[in-house]
């Protein structure tokens, strides 16, 4: 039968013949053959397979071989031998190589033949070692894929233990080295999916053997890793990521990034294939494992790994997104990229020349997710205490290191941050190469808002911003330092501006540079290389009185003549004394005070922050033993005290010129020029003069999130509202820098002679008045129990929430509270809008985070000891008025924060950088450590038990806790 059959294929007879002939002799397969017959059949029909012509060959080959195997199943187990499949493997067939795919063909079709016979069993010891061998030799794509075929269909033939550990782990490597010839897009296709099968195998035996799966990463990473030139891995390994597990992500991150046997060189390789991969067309999960291993990076503080990598290969998935294909996966990691490298432009800078306009999201939306992508932002939860870093808060905040004044200073600056035009327009200004007190707080201004740190060291700021009295290690006056810093703002702008106006004239050029030495006390070789900074509103104001300069009208009336003298000072804070009285002090209409235990008034708007023993109601040691109560005293009734009328008289009398005697007189001061912030200091420190000691007023004080200040209109003098003589000179104002004015009631003598002039007085007053609408933008909170120590913290408002409201026009008379009295309505919405738990920001020297207006209202009810010290309201806008909606600078208005300079960027670049390494440095020095050291580690969290400022149990440690001298705070 097998001549016949041999001398058919090879004829000359037409097809239709030859297909006949093979039917019959595929029919009698059915009959008996002897087992001769049927081994000469097997040889020829295997030769048929294996070396046919044509097509009709081959196939001819396969039917007779398939029909007589299955009728004589026995005869051709016997045909199909183990020492015949292994000629097959290890010699090839005739002219056929080994590894050519058709003989791995021929042994699937054959073991098919044999799927339910126990030769199959038998054999499978001797599959499962060649198919290890053929393996190891590193075959092509399709070889790998028609043996991954047989075990896929035969799971018996798959090595076994520690051979299929080995197994895997060489059919990775095999990966590796499949490279891709492919030039059209069949042969492309092709390729995907004889790796997509080999593949596949991997998944079933991962599966099957879990012992295999971690073998056979290890055997990745250690590919992937390798640094060896000659050697570049095939991206076909990109097929492998879609089948690990994702559960796996955190023990596998875990291996990876605290493995110390891991070179920063082998790692930066290996992430950067993982990027590479990205380009692999049927991948799932690439971009989660590559994103995971970012921030696992990140955790341990491998920067140096990070910032290669991005900077490599941000331009290489900027450009996977042409491809449809991988466009999602290559966006994921390209947005985690690009939002978690700050600390420098430089990626941007690789791309931004690719894209075109794009539509630009709300800024307080880019600086939340900007934090939360930051790598200094992630946390490892599998590393140890020691490995964990302390980054930037949830609220992307920078806070200040502590060193020894800056308690003042952190407290200052940051009640300073919600004021964004201030600083808008200080970071706008051009002073390269000037070493100014401005060019300082520019450069401090740039570090808070742009360093990685989570709390940055104002060292050099605070050399050149320190009171030359203040000295370190011993509590100091907060708004005494704001107001010393504003002076010498305003002074240095108002220097400069000189300077540059006589630099222009033919004088000397040691003329100018004295002038500016001795006013700054400033090098000559530090002056600044551009244009002074120029008035915000080209009105020849400086910043300092365009943002924080009012004015205030002091009038005196005698009594006796009429008389009248007036001066108008500027003042950028105004100091408020208590009442003498709780229950005494109603606002403005109380205009007679009494002269018992009178409390001083601010009467030289910049004066100290102490008053006098008569400001103490109460001890300060029986203060904390009074229940907690709701304030009865609120801001605006110590600013309706501090304008009140005031009645000079007794031991204050008045000297009167056109009298020349002492006489009664009637002191009135009036705003009139309200600032953009107005600063507003509580005289809390009073001075016992018969004991000689330095007490603390604890007074709760309500603090509104809305007020106003009553403003006398411009253009109208003090003189119209009275029937007068002459006005007298300015000197004939009492010394106000003193601060001994005192509010007294009237004798009763001068009640009914003065009753109906003070009516009409009051309606001409009611008529001059304006009502300016504030918002509540900051406070400094002090924690202690006396002046000589304790702890400054604040509270900041979001300065987004400040912009919105636009306060109604609300007519002010001298009857009324300062307090706005709009709308119950507009209040409470208002008030709603304060309590939004991320508008408000709490800043404890190095610690910021969120908080909301209630805190901040609550904080003495609950933590008596801490107070509201300074606190600054900022103007709103008013319907029918113009805003001030943003800085005007010559004349323009602007919105958004301006473009940092090169010379602030290439600054804070450089430290940004410098930090990285000194995080990674640590991390390092400390996970060598890790697994010999014990960490206590006490997270920094809140307590509820201690206030929001607190330095331990006892508060601010201020005079009443234990160890009271080691606690003062700096």
């Amino acid at each position: 039968m097998d001549k016949i059959l041999e001398a058919l294929v090879s004829s000359s007879h037409p097809l239709t013949v030859k297909r006949a002939i093979v039917k019959k002799v595929m029919e009698a397969a059915e009959k008996e053959v002897t087992e001769e017959q049927c081994q000469a059949l097997y040889h020829l029909t295997t030769r048929l397979i294996l070396l046919g012509e044509d097509a009709f060959q081959r196939q001819v080959g396969l039917q007779v071989q398939e029909a007589y195997a299955r009728y004589h199943r026995d005869e051709f187990a016997r045909f199909f031998s183990k020492e015949y499949v292994l000629g097959l493997l290890q010699q090839g067939y005739g002219s056929l190589d080994r590894r050519d795919p058709a003989i791995l063909d021929f042994l699937h079709g054959s073991l098919r033949l044999l799927i339910s016979c126990p030769a199959v069993l038998e054999m499978a010891p001797l599959l499962q070692t060649e198919v290890l061998r053929i393996i190891c030799e590193r075959p092509e794509p399709a070889t790998c894929a028609k043996l991954a075929t047989i075990l896929t269909d035969f799971p018996q033939c798959v090595p076994r233990e520690k051979a299929g550990v080995l197994f895997c782990q060489q059919l990775v490597r095999t990966f590796a080295y499949f490279n891709c010839p492919a030039t059209e897009e069949r042969e492309l296709r092709e390729y995907v999916t004889q790796v997509t099968r080999v593949s596949v195998l991997l998944q079933g035996i991962w599966k099957a053997e879990p012992a295999t799966l971690l073998p056979s990463l290890q055997e990745v990473f250690a590919i992937i890793s390798s640094t060896d030139p000659s050697f570049e891995p095939s991206i076909a390994l990109a097929s492998l990521v879609q089948h690990i597990p994702l559960q796996m992500i955190t023990v596998l991150i875990k291996s990876l990034t605290t493995d110390q046997n891991v070179k920063d060189a082998s790692m930066t390789q290996a992430l950067c294939r993982m990027i590479d991969w990205l380009s692999w067309p049927l991948a799932n999960h690439v971009d989660t494992w590559v994103i995971a291993l970012l921030k696992g990076l990140a955790a341990v503080q491998k920067f140096t790994i990070l910032i290669d990598v991005t900077l490599l290969k941000i331009e290489q998935v900027f450009n996977r997104l042409w491809y449809p294909i991988v466009r999602q996966g290559a966006l994921v990691v390209l947005s985690h990229m690009l939002l978690s490298f700050q600390h420098s432009p430089e990626a941007f800078h690789l791309i931004v020349p690719l894209i075109s306009e794009l539509p630009k999201p709300n800024e307080e939306k880019i600086k939340f997710v900007l934090n939360q992508s930051a790598w200094t932002s992630q946390s490892n939860s599998f590393a140890s205490g020691l490995l964990k870093i302390t980054g930037k808060s949830e609220t992307g905040k920078t806070g200040l290191v502590n060193l020894g004044n800056t308690f003042k200073l952190s407290n200052i600056l940051h009640v300073q941050i919600p004021l964004h035009i201030s600083q808008r327009h200080v970071m706008s200004l051009h002073l390269n190469g000037s070493n100014t007190l401005m060019k300082k707080l520019q450069l401090l201004f740039a570090f808070l808002a742009h360093t990685q740190r989570a709390a940055y060291s104002p060292r050099s700021f605070l050399e050149v911003s320190r009171p030359p009295w203040f000295t370190a290690g011993s509590q100091q006056d907060c708004s005494e330092y704001l107001r010393f810093l504003l002076d010498r703002l305003h002074e240095e702008e108002k220097t400069l501006s000189a300077l540059q106006v006589t630099s222009s004239k033919p004088e000397p050029a040691t003329t100018s540079a004295e002038t500016l030495q001795a006013a700054t006390s400033q090098p000559v070789a530090d002056m600044p290389s551009h244009p002074a900074p120029v008035a915000a509103k080209g009105d020849g104001r400086t910043l300092v009185e365009h943002m924080f300069g009012g004015r205030l009208s002091t009038t005196i009336r005698c009594l006796q003549c009429h008389s009248l003298s007036e001066k108008e000072e500027p003042f950028t804070d105004l100091s408020l004394a208590f009442c003498p009285s709780m229950s005494k002090c109603h606002g403005p209409n109380d205009e007679h005070k009494s002269s018992s235990s009178v409390g001083p008034c601010q009467g030289a708007v910049n004066g100290g922050s102490e008053s006098s023993e008569g400001s103490v109601k109460e001890g300060a040691g029986t203060r904390m033993e009074r229940p907690v109560v709701e304030p009865t005293l609120s801001v605006p009734d110590l600013v309706d005290y501090f304008l009140a009328p005031e009645i000079l008289e007794n031991e204050n009398c008045y000297f009167c010129e056109r009298c020349a005697s002492l006489q009664r007189a009637k002191k009135v001061m009036q705003v009139v020029m309200a600032p953009e912030y107005l600063i507003l200091t509580l005289l809390r420190f009073s001075y016992d003069a018969t004991c000689h000691v330095r007490r603390k007023i604890l007074d709760n004080v309500g603090i509104p999130l809305h007020m106003s200040l009553p403003l006398r209109q411009h253009g109208i003098s003090a003189s119209s509202s009275f029937s007068t003589a002459a006005t007298s000179s300015s000197s004939d104002s009492p010394d106000s820098g003193e601060n001994l004015a005192k509010k007294l009631k009237p004798s009763q003598k001068e009640d009914g002679m003065t009753e109906n002039r003070r009516n009409s007085e009051t309606n001409d007053s009611d008529s001059e008045m304006l009502s300016v609408p504030y918002v509540l933008s900051s406070v400094v909170v002090h924690s202690g129990m006396s002046s000589e120590s304790g702890h400054y913290y604040s509270y900041g408002r979001n300065a987004s929430s400040t912009d919105g409201y636009v306060a109604h026009p609300c007519p002010k008379t001298l009857e009324s509270s300062s307090l706005s009295e709009s709308s119950t309505a507009t209040q409470e919405e208002m008030g709603s809008a304060g309590n939004k738990s991320m508008d408000w920001f709490l800043f404890n020297d190095s610690r910021v985070s969120f908080t909301n207006f209630e805190s901040l209202q609550n904080v003495t009810s609950r933590f008596p000891k801490d107070t509201a010290y300074v606190l600054i309201y900022r103007k709103q806008e008013v319907s029918g008025q113009p805003g001030n909606s943003g800085p005007v600078v010559n004349g323009s208005r602007l919105s958004g924060e301006p473009p940092l300079q090169k010379e602030l960027m290439d600054a804070i670049t450089k430290d940004n950088k410098l930090f990285l390494q000194e995080q990674e440095l640590n991390a390092r020095a400390r996970a060598l450590q890790a697994t010999s050291a014990s960490c206590s580690f006490r997270p920094n969290g809140s307590d509820d038990n201690e206030p929001p400022g607190s330095c331990g149990p006892s508060g601010g440690g201020g005079g009443g806790g234990f160890n009271t001298i080691s606690r003062l705070v700096f």
